[in-house]
């Protein structure tokens, strides 16, 4: 046990995503997430500009931090997506506007 050393495998995020668009609908279901991966990164970038925690955001929100949490993780979910006011409440505790767009 004593020569048993930690040696981790470095992960090649582009080639492993290279060969897992090889597969069969793959391709076709990362392309539908797309949006969704979008607009979590949104939310995410406005928190980490704003400097905040999610525990500022949710007293700021006047929430919890586990709200908060699911709110960041609930865009991928068709049952539990947060309302625009919710949206604009995130916004707004992180010193944004919320403005939707379709091109």
């Amino acid at each position: 046990m004593d020569n048993d050393r930690y040696n981790p495998v470095r992960l090649d995020i582009q080639a492993e995503l290279a060969h897992a668009m090889q597969r069969p609908g793959f391709q076709a279901a990362w392309e539908a997430s797309e949006e969704e991966y979008a607009a979590i990164s949104e939310l995410l970038q406005a928190r980490k500009e704003a400097g905040l925690t999610q525990e500022e955001v949710a007293t700021r929100m006047g929430t919890t931090k586990s709200a908060i949490s699911r709110l960041e993780a609930s865009i991928r979910s068709n049952s539990h997506s947060p309302s625009f006011a919710t949206l604009r409440k995130y916004a707004h505790a992180c010193g944004k506007r919320l403005i939707i767009k379709m091109v």
